[in-house]
């Protein structure tokens, strides 16, 4: 019938054989990736050796080469080598324009920026040697995730379109946000103005690769130079990544979180609003564009995709800026660069130089993207882009409504000021309250004080919980930018929680009733932020259902644990298993009954950068070789029946999968663990100084000293007006932080967070000092709150930090910002 056969005699023979008559692999399929083609093929075994005796990299096990079939530019390899999966980047074949294919600026560019908190994957060696493999190249970590060629994201839902934008434009500040000096990159771009240098660049590199004339990009090049005075008077120099699109983000497997920012070739130092613009492109490129797909003309709004005026008013809100300037020229730019690199890939193509498949059709673009990119020039001159979201007054745009798109921008400063939804949580907690919990609380304490029931649960606890979760009020401390689809909890802004938070902080029990008490919040947030589904399943939804409870270990005895490169416990890898060995102290909650893990920080490579040292793993309570010593108490108070304890982990054995996002990545990871709860601190602590203030004037209006009632005493009077100064002055700046952290992040508000650290416990322990010495006697014994109260707000001042550490952070960003 004419079909040829082949004999098969075993699995790997006719794979073998088919192979052979196929003419293609089988075998080593990657996503993404084709066969070498046979232009950019390269000696593997040259490289092997390399990357054996020079790298000292293992290369045993079987070896997979493969080509990304996307990037004009550089090509791009996925190899494997036994179990390690790595990427190599580089220079194409052939003569090249001496300012193209950079690989050695994409080398140490992300070698830098690696350890200030940008996501790029781990690079090991850059090579410049070309009798290696022909060209320069460099060699980094595979980093698994998701990248979305398409911008549309059609098979994304709505609620994770919107999600996964927000990454992007997360991500784009913070490369903006990293310090350049400090970084070691001060030199990085080269000397003059950065707007003259890209068009003098663009210009040469369109000049020297030009086929044919095209009068489109002769109109627009000269537009760019007459307007370009305007634009150098306002220059202002960061990191830019220079190609910086959707494309070239990896997004986690399963959550909208960019996990490396990949091709940096054009990386420099310059204006940050040209990274803006790249990243904005895709609005200005209709659907059908080979290779990188746009949404011109597209209702995107009703997909879940911000529209551009949204996107760039979130941009303004994360970047703190008033208004963007030109927004047609930075445009109008991006048409003129886009043609000159693609006028390169049409002139690679007629050398037969092209890295790509799609090359030819893309080179056949040249004049369509000049002639759009003249359609700009046809706006005028330079003109200011106004959006509704971003504030045309002098004040910061900041915004913590739970709709970022409404509201005016202002920082909301009272309950009646937040999203009639907050509102009403609000007032549900409180009601709470006061009903359940404020007239039980003695009962509650005095459960604790007896030796046979102190380390159990009070039933009424359960009971409280079960009421407070069919009501909808259990885990409202989980914020809206770790759950944008609401999965896990109510999805309120920082400053709404912060609101409810104070609510809590006025009675003990009142965290753990609403399943919002530490150390559980910032472990659960760990694992919605970077656990895996397995992680997540065993671990997460327990803690979330308030089945169990959980412990951090971080401090150890032995060494001065406010500086965490100090620690000294140990995580090393045995085959499939981590062992663990560490002496902790104060691991909050070790004691509670329901605790069932614990995470914990420990040194996986001493011999790695100083803040790579350092991993977080899971660790059940019940594995052996976990004993705890004893618990500790505070001023006396043990706590119970969560306790503070000191824990030794000795040869404790867990599965390899238990690692929290990787090795070397704890620093990482406690970052993030301590954004949210550091508001969480601060207002529990409002709420202690609110309380401790009533109960101070309802004490000193009923009782008299030497004829007189003690309320009417000037000093006394001093004394409450400074106590309701001190809380008002620490809650604005309490909203501040959290306003912040919603609107320009974690990394912009760390002065802000540094203060309310200092501030907040140190005007509670104030505050509660005068209302125990109004007290007198009964002011420091059990039967009033005030001397727990008083002992949590001294004791977060080294629990949470001591004060030096946070002064010395505020003092250096002031000195920084003095010197910029």
């Amino acid at each position: 019938m004419g079909i040829k056969t082949i004999k098969v005699t075993g699995v790997e023979q006719a794979l073998a054989d088919l192979t052979e008559e196929l003419g293609f692999p089988l075998s080593g399929f990657v996503p993404h990736t084709t066969a070498v083609v046979q232009q950019h093929q390269i000696p593997v075994t040259n490289l092997l050796t390399y990357m054996r005796d020079v790298a000292g990299l293992a290369t045993d096990g079987a070896v997979n080469l493969r080509q990304y079939r996307h990037g004009q530019s550089n090509p791009t390899y996925f190899l494997r080598c036994g179990e390690h999966n790595y990427v190599l980047r580089k220079k194409p074949p052939g003569n090249l324009l001496s300012s193209a294919h950079a690989v050695e600026r994409e080398f140490k560019v992300m070698a830098a920026i690696a350890n200030h908190g940008v996501p790029v994957p781990k690079c090991h060696f850059l090579c410049e040697d070309t009798s290696v493999i022909g060209t320069p190249f460099y060699l980094m970590d595979h980093v698994p995730g998701r990248i979305f060629k398409d911008p549309a994201l059609p098979d994304m839902t709505k609620a994770e379109r919107t999600a996964i934008y927000a990454a992007m434009c997360d991500v784009l500040v913070m490369i903006q946000s990293v310090n350049v000096e400090e970084a070691g990159l001060k030199e990085y771009g080269k000397e003059g103005s950065f707007w003259a240098r890209q068009l003098k660049t663009w210009s040469r590199q369109y000049e020297g690769s030009k086929t044919s004339d095209i009068p489109a990009m002769e109109q627009l090049t000269a537009w760019l130079g007459q307007h370009l005075p305007a634009i150098q008077a306002r220059e202002k120099k960061t990191i830019i990544h220079g190609d910086f699109r959707l494309d070239n983000l990896i997004f986690h497997p399963t959550r909208p979180e960019v996990v490396a920012v990949l091709d940096w070739e054009l990386s420099t130092l310059g204006d940050p609003l040209v990274d803006l613009a790249q990243c904005c492109f895709m609005y200005h490129l209709p659907s059908g564009f080979p290779v990188i797909k746009g949404f011109a003309g597209m209702d995107v709004a009703s997909m879940g995709i911000p529209t551009e005026k949204d996107f760039l008013a979130l941009y303004c809100r994360r970047a703190a800026l008033l208004r963007i300037k030109d927004w047609n020229y930075y445009i109008a730019f991006l048409f003129f660069r886009f043609t000159a690199i693609v006028q390169g890939v049409a002139k690679r193509v007629q050398l037969g130089q092209a890295s790509g498949a799609e090359a030819e059709q893309i080179g056949r673009t040249v004049g369509q993207l000049a002639a759009a990119g003249v359609k700009y020039t046809e706006q005028g001159t330079p003109k200011l882009l106004k959006t509704s979201n971003i504030s045309k007054s002098d004040k910061q745009p900041y915004t913590t409504m739970a709709s970022c798109s409404s509201g005016q921008g202002l920082m909301p400063v009272t309950v009646s000021s937040l999203s009639p939804r907050a509102q009403d949580l609000h007032k549900r907690v409180k009601d709470f309250i006061d009903k359940n919990i404020a007239s039980w609380e003695r009962e509650y304490h005095e459960y604790h004080e007896k030796p046979e029931t102190k380390w159990t649960v009070h039933p009424r606890v359960r009971e409280l919980q079960a009421m407070a979760k069919r009501n909808g009020l259990f885990n409202l401390f989980i914020p809206l930018v770790s759950d944008p689809q609401q999965k896990y909890g109510a999805c309120l802004t920082n400053v709404e929680y912060a609101y409810i938070c104070e609510l809590m902080g006025k009675y003990r029990i009142g965290p753990e009733v609403f399943n919002c008490q530490a150390p559980d919040t910032g472990n659960m947030e760990v694992l919605i932020k970077y656990g895996t589904e397995e992680q997540q399943e065993q671990w997460l939804k327990p803690l979330l259902a308030g089945e169990m409870r959980s412990c951090f270990g971080m401090t150890e005895p032995n060494v001065a644990s406010s500086d965490a490169n100090n620690i000294e416990s140990s995580i090393a890898r045995d085959g499939d298993e981590y062992v663990i060995n560490g002496h902790k102290w104060w691991t909050s909650g070790a004691m509670h009954p329901d605790t069932k893990m614990c995470i914990f920080m420990g040194k996986t490579d001493r011999s790695a950068p100083k803040h790579k040292q350092q991993s977080m793993i899971i660790i059940p309570m019940n594995a052996p070789g976990i004993k705890i010593v004893r618990p500790l108490t505070v001023f006396g108070f043990d706590d119970a029946p969560e306790g503070h304890c000191e824990v030794l982990f000795e040869n404790v054995r867990v599965p390899a999968s238990n690692i929290l996002l990787g090795e070397g990545r704890g620093f990482e990871i406690a970052q993030g663990r301590l954004g949210p709860g550091r508001i969480h601190h601060c207002m529990r602590l409002i709420g202690q100084a609110e309380r401790a203030l009533h109960l101070m004037i309802q004490r000193v209006l009923q009782r008299e000293t030497f004829g007189k009632k003690i309320a009417e005493y000037d000093t006394v009077q001093a004394d409450i007006a400074r106590c309701r100064i001190d809380i008002e002055q620490t809650r604005l700046l309490v909203l501040k932080a959290a306003h912040m952290m919603d609107t320009v992040g974690n990394k912009s508000a760390a002065s802000e967070i540094a203060m309310i650290k200092v501030v907040a416990p140190n005007m509670a322990q104030r505050v509660l000092d005068i209302a125990i010495q109004a007290f007198g006697g009964a002011g420091v014994c059990q039967d009033w709150p005030l001397a727990h109260m008083w002992v949590s707000a001294k004791s977060l001042r080294i629990a949470d930090g001591p004060d030096a550490v946070h002064l010395r952070s505020v003092a250096r960003l002031e000195i920084r910002k003095s010197m910029l």
